[in-house]
Order: structure tokens, then C-alpha cells, then sequence
């Protein structure tokens, strides 16, 4: 039994282009490189052909993930104005040393920390998740740190 997925309705479609990109276009590319591979001979010493299979089960693994995603996704719609903070919000936060972050919370999917897209089930997230604004909330990072966080905005 597969966990529940949290996607927000842009992260679904996200998902649903990849897929689509996934089986057309890919699968139709890697097929010709390792056609084009078989075609230099002996399989067996061809870095080629060892790359392009490596690459096509790697995009079939893709492939099977994002199906499993999206069969068990819910998708939560992010309300127009909420005063608490849940999936799909912006939510700008004050540090304790007077810099600001801007997060959006997501499901565990859509997570990409790089772009500010934190998920609900970390630490910083599962602490934000619920709050209002001007309240203050501590997270624990897994190195043991203690972040204290106030939340300035709550957004779409």
C-alpha cells in the first residue's frame, strides 16, 4: 500500500508535463541512440549503448514513480485567503537575525528546497503548517539546531 501524496494543482501539472515528455519524446529519443549504438557492433565493449540503456532505465524508473505519484496524489487547492498557513502557501517568515525567507509549502513531491519550495513533512514545514500570521514557531534541523521562525505573510 503506497503512502498518500499532498500536490498542489500547479505541481499535478507539473508532474502530468513530465510524464507526457517522459513517454513521447524521450523513450522516442533513447530508442534511436541505442538503435544507433547496436549499429557500431559488439554490444558488449559499447559505452554508447551501456549509457543509453542506463539512461532508459533511469526514465522508465522516472516513469513508473511519477504514475505512482499521481495515482495516489491528492490534490489540495490553495484557498484564496487563509489566516493559517497550509499546502500551496507562500508564507514569508522572520529570522531571528532580522533576515527574511520566503517559503512555499508543499507535498513531500513537489519539494525543491533550492527554489524555496519546502515540504509539510519537514521540520521547518510540519512547524509552519497550521500557524498563523505573527505567530512564532521552532523547528529542529537534522543536525540538532534549533530555528526560530515568525510568520510576517501568508500568501498565495
Amino acid at each position: 500500500m503506497s503512502k498518500e501524496v499532498i500536490l498542489t494543482p500547479e505541481g499535478r501539472e507539473k508532474l502530468e508535463q513530465e510524464l507526457t515528455m517522459l513517454e513521447t519524446v524521450k523513450r522516442i529519443e533513447i530508442g534511436e541512440r541505442i538503435k544507433t549504438a547496436r549499429e557500431f557492433g559488439d554490444i558488449s565493449e559499447n559505452s554508447e549503448y551501456d549509457d543509453a540503456k542506463n539512461e532508459q532505465a533511469w526514465m522508465e524508473g522516472r516513469i513508473a514513480e511519477i504514475t505512482q505519484i499521481l495515482a495516489n496524489a491528492t490534490v489540495v487547492e490553495v484557498p484564496k485567503r487563509s489566516n493559517k498557513v497550509s499546502i500551496g502557501n507562500v508564507v514569508t517568515v522572520g529570522m531571528a537575525d532580522g533576515n527574511e525567507r520566503i517559503f512555499t509549502l508543499v507535498g513531500a513531491a513537489e519539494a525543491d528546497i533550492a527554489a524555496g519550495r519546502i515540504s509539510n513533512e519537514s521540520p521547518v514545514g510540519a512547524a509552519l503548517y497550521g500557524a498563523k500570521k505573527g505567530d512564532t514557531v521552532k523547528a529542529e534541523s537534522p543536525s540538532g539546531k534549533l530555528t526560530e521562525f515568525t510568520i510576517l505573510k501568508i500568501g498565495k
